[in-house]
């Protein structure tokens, strides 16, 4: 079998299985296992694969025919450039994600003390707090996570792209793992907002796959916007800011949620496909 057929068998089975993109898919876990660039393919496809090539190929299409996300196959995906492991026991860092790392790496740049400081409150893989301690080689990072598995694979993140020793990782449920004294200038997250209710509709790459307590955001999705709206002000310097991602369609909700705690709420920002998708608010 050569690279072109294999593809082309691979794209009309996992087609069958209503997997999106599936030319895409097939290309890259192929590339994958062939440990070359994506677009080196298209000059390999008349390369006859070995027979232990098509037994490991056949056996991820099957995986991911059986909706099994690409990037736990492959072990890891890429966020804001660095590569970052992921599991069962983290939420997959998206692409609309690397917006709201790159607002906050910009706002800490701007910050003239000594130290800036920022909080990653639900960590998860580490992938915001990873850029944010990257892009900003003197800011000192605190990541937050209730999961101990979620944080010793942020932990393990931060070590491969060597930025662990500027990142503080904490357990704990929420505020509660911080000290009394502890204020940041950036408070930034992407906390679970899908209401329970709709998680059972997700595709199976999100709702089989994806930890349900980095999706369940309690029965309208805005659970944590309203604890982090009521909970977040002590811990923020009085000149600084917190940033959040949220849903399709929550933007209003979770606006009047600041608002009526006093909060500023000076942006919503868009996403790449101009969605609202980021709330940025001060002190009131």
């Amino acid at each position: 079998m050569t690279v072109l057929e294999a593809i082309q068998k691979s794209t009309e089975f996992l087609a069958k299985k209503s997997v999106e993109s599936p030319r895409l898919q097939t290309e890259l876990l192929l590339a994958h296992l062939l440990k070359m660039p994506r677009m080196k393919l298209y000059l390999n496809f008349d390369r006859v694969l070995l027979p232990v090539e098509i037994d490991s190929l056949r056996e991820i299409i099957k995986r991911r025919g059986q909706r099994e996300p690409l990037q736990h196959i492959v072990g890891s995906t890429s966020f804001c450039g660095h590569e970052i492991a992921v599991s069962r026991h983290a939420l997959i860092p998206r692409p609309e994600t690397e917006l709201l790392a790159e607002l906050g790496w910009k706002f800490l740049a701007t910050r003239h003390s000594p130290l800036a400081t920022a909080l990653d409150f639900g960590t998860g893989t580490g992938c915001i707090a990873i850029a944010l301690a990257a892009k900003c080689p003197t800011a000192k990072i605190t990541a937050l996570d209730i999961s101990a598995e979620a944080l010793a694979l942020a932990k393990q993140n931060a070590l491969q792209n060597q930025v662990a020793e500027r990142i503080e990782f904490l357990l704990g449920d929420g505020f509660a793992a911080l000290t009394d004294k502890a204020q940041f200038d950036l408070l930034v997250s992407n906390p679970p907002y899908i209401a329970s209710a709709e998680i059972e509709t997700l595709d199976p790459e999100v709702k089989d796959f994806d930890p349900r307590g980095a999706l369940d955001g309690g029965a309208d999705g805005l659970d944590f916007y309203r604890r982090l709206a009521t909970e977040a002000k002590p811990f923020l310097k009085s000149d600084g800011k917190i940033m959040l991602e949220f849903g399709d369609g929550q933007a209003d909700d979770i606006k009047i949620i600041f608002e009526n705690e006093k909060w500023i709420v000076e942006a919503v920002q868009e996403d790449y496909s101009h969605r609202a998708r980021i709330l940025i608010a001060r002190h009131g």
